[in-house]
Parts: structure tokens; sequence; C-alpha cells
């Protein structure tokens, strides 16, 4: 799995966060998504793949393989 995340279509909800803290981060000075972990382990593929479902802003790419 690889993510990409688009900082322009972010609207800062934090709903990735929430679900994977150890994949995503928020910028401090104005809660834009920061990608800690473009490719996460198989453990997480599963939370990764809600946070995109959930991101309100569709920031949120998953590719599988």
């Amino acid at each position: 799995m690889k993510v990409i995340v688009d900082e322009d279509r972010c609207c800062g909800a934090g709903q990735c966060v929430l679900l994977a803290p150890q994949v995503f981060d928020q910028r401090e000075e104005d809660g834009i998504v920061v990608l800690l972990n473009a490719e996460p382990d198989e453990g997480r593929h599963a939370v990764v793949r809600e946070a995109a479902a959930v991101c309100p802003g569709a920031a949120i790419e998953v590719q599988e393989g």
C-alpha cells in the first residue's frame, strides 16, 4: 500500500489523525495533514483505508499493491 495526500484538498478536519496517528499528523499552524508514513505496514492498512474513506476533503489517496 502507498498513501498519497493532497494538502490542497485537506480541510483540517483531523479524522485521519484520530484513526491512524502513526500514519498521519497535522500541522500546528493550520491543521493541514502531514503524512508520516507513505507505506504503512499491513497491520495499519484497514485504518488507513477508513481514514481515506471518511476524509471530508477527499485528500487521501490509497494505492494498493
